[in-house]
């Protein structure tokens, strides 16, 4: 792609180039905004992610060690961003109850709490292993 085409963006037309990566950094900025603004969960594991990831680097004895310590904290934080954007989607819809709705919202719950038990297992097993 020639850099006259990545600068001039027709109307309509999808961004290219370094324009597109602009733009999906600008989304992402937003997304976290948004979270933290709207989700006290959110900021609650942020809190811990404080917490937890310099503790993994410090307790990591290798890095595949620091790795399996920080990874799980960042995943709780992508399953935590993912359920709220099902949430949202949800409630977007409609106020009015409905299972498949609640089933939604509880299923983005329930992968949250894997991803805790996830974090929970690793740290036992590397902090235990002899």
């Amino acid at each position: 792609m020639s850099g006259a085409n990545a600068a001039s963006v027709r109307p309509g037309e999808k961004p290219r180039g370094i324009k597109r990566i602009l733009a999906a950094c600008a989304n992402s900025w937003g997304g976290f905004v948004g979270a933290w603004r709207e989700e006290a969960a959110f900021r609650q594991e942020c809190l811990l992610a404080l917490v937890v990831i310099p503790a993994g680097v410090w307790f990591g004895h290798s890095g595949v060690a620091r790795a399996l310590l920080v990874g799980p904290m960042l995943l709780i934080l992508i399953v935590e961003l993912l359920n709220s954007a099902v949430e949202a989607a949800i409630d977007r819809i409609g106020a009015e109850r409905h299972a498949l709705s609640g089933l939604a919202k509880d299923l983005g719950s329930a992968a949250v709490f894997v991803s805790f038990a996830l974090l929970v297992a690793t740290w036992g097993l590397v902090l235990l292993d002899p």
